[in-house]
């Protein structure tokens, strides 16, 4: 293991993100709160971290494999998480928030889980709001895949880095070079979240409003700046637009991308994962709006209607924005929605949960099961897009279906022993595993009544949901640090 390069690359990363800490000083000198020191000390904190990282080992031109891209990625949201806590702990215009309050806040917004330990945000200055909405933004599409780009030009390859942190069957380039294919990922990325951005503007959002709650509809992060998050507008028109585009922001970019090049909308409807998600979306949300019917929770169709796709299709993509209290719904509903969580967005998007082209695969390997117990003799193959899945691939689903089970299972058994009742638990764990936000019970609205050992350990849940349950884990295996 070579832990040279791995801490001037921590350094490095740490570096390029201390840049993070100006755009709130922009904000904050439009709006003349006085907040512009804060941000301004955390910049020199976390250069000078990067600079103690970096500066013994500047002279380094070693490249890394994939074991230090592994855990490159790992410290790095790990380390990321600590230094964005910084501008949480200095600043007076939160009181009295713990350590382990701040960095639950800032690991839920990098890892675009929106669970919130804070609570009257409207009062807070809209520098602190912006950071906020901008940690999500930054880790919506991966700090890593941009880093991809950048190191390059630092003199670090980032190949082992983009493995490491990209998740799900397939990793294929679209472009000869991988520095490209980052840059093409985050053009698109930036192009959804300017005409989020937009689109949110013209329909009645301020100026800050809109861009802050672009950053957090494109990143699928569902952070707001404001304690009834969506529900503060009470609007039709920005409750569809979000809707429009979390949609958008749950398909694999590298789709959107094909698509693009193609200018064709074909390349979509021929895609398995992408009909699957569709599919997934219009189900869960007619279920809910015949629930909510049948039930009579609100006196109009429209009503209804409404805010049953609205939060089908926030919970369902992992964005977690809520435009009524869904908790209080008949009890079957929640619960339900929480379930269809698990799905998720689509692989290489910014959503989190299980992601719908596992489950699909998973799917398919039950009704071969099924086929062949019926016809033992028969040969039947699992297809993705007309193609084959090789015995490997599906090996790893397997694997990864297995240990996110097992983690499933430990982190709720660990929050109900430290003092969390069944229902909270259970849900707290599905919203931090799947990077949701909100969930049921005492977690319902905010995370700042629960204690601070659950809230450690639900910060490791957010961190094996946006990475994966296999980099993690990988990490903690004996032969990950054999020579």
């Amino acid at each position: 293991m070579q832990l040279s390069i791995v801490a001037k690359t921590l350094g490095l990363l740490l570096m390029v993100f201390s840049f993070a800490q100006v755009p709130p000083i922009l904000v904050d000198l439009i709006y003349s709160e006085g907040e512009y020191l804060t941000f301004v000390f955390s910049f020199i904190l976390t250069v000078l971290g990067g600079l103690i990282l970096w500066w013994p080992f500047r002279a380094i031109k070693k490249s890394f494999r994939l074991r230090e891209g592994v855990l490159i990625v790992v410290s790095f949201w790990i380390v990321l998480s600590l230094f964005g806590t910084l501008p949480f702990l200095i600043t007076e215009s939160i009181s009295n928030l713990s350590f382990s309050n701040a960095f639950f806040e800032s690991m839920s917004g990098l890892t675009t889980t929106g669970a919130t330990v804070l609570s009257q945000l409207d009062d807070l200055p809209k520098s602190i709001l912006f950071y906020r909405q901008q940690l999500q933004w930054l880790g919506g599409m991966g700090i890593i895949v941009l880093a991809v780009a950048v190191l390059p030009l630092l003199g670090v390859g980032g190949m082992e880095l983009y493995h490491a942190e990209s998740s799900g069957i397939a990793k294929d380039r679209l472009t000869p070079k991988l520095r490209n294919t980052a840059i093409a990922l985050w053009k698109i990325y930036l192009s959804l979240t300017v005409l989020c951005a937009l689109a949110y503007f013209f329909s009645g959002m301020s100026i800050f409003d809109a861009i802050s709650h672009s950053f957090s509809t494109v990143a699928i992060g569902g952070f707001s700046t404001h304690d009834s998050s969506i529900g503060y507008f009470n609007s039709i028109p920005i409750e569809m637009i979000a809707m429009f585009f979390m949609f958008l922001a749950g398909i694999n970019f590298s789709l959107h991308f094909v698509a693009w090049n193609n200018r064709s909308l074909v390349d979509y409807i021929k895609d398995s994962e992408f009909k699957t998600y569709a599919m997934v979306l219009f189900s869960a949300s007619a279920i809910v709006v015949i629930a909510l019917s049948l039930n009579g929770e609100y006196g109009s169709a429209t009503e209804t209607i409404r805010h049953s796709l609205f939060q089908t299709i926030s919970i369902a993509t992992t964005t977690g924005f809520t435009s009524q209290n869904y908790s209080n719904w008949p009890a079957a509903i929640p619960v339900f929605l929480i379930m269809v969580s698990f799905i998720g967005a689509c692989v290489g998007s910014t959503g989190g949960g299980i992601k719908v082209v596992r489950v699909l695969v998973m799917f398919r390997l039950g009704m071969k099961e099924i086929h062949k117990f019926i016809r033992p003799n028969a040969q039947v193959s699992i297809k993705l897009n007309k193609a084959s899945i090789n015995e490997k691939a599906l090996v790893s689903v397997l694997g990864f279906f297995s240990l996110y089970a097992i983690s499933f299972i430990f982190i709720m058994m660990l929050l109900m022993f430290a003092g969390l009742d069944q229902v909270t638990a259970y849900s707290a764990t599905a919203a931090t595993m799947n990077n949701l936000g909100p969930g049921l019970g005492e977690v319902s609205q905010n995370y700042g009544s629960i204690g601070e050992t659950a809230k450690w350990i639900l910060s490791f849940s957010m961190l094996i949901g946006r990475l994966e349950v296999l980099t993690i884990i990988a990490i903690f295996h004996r032969a990950f640090w054999r020579h």
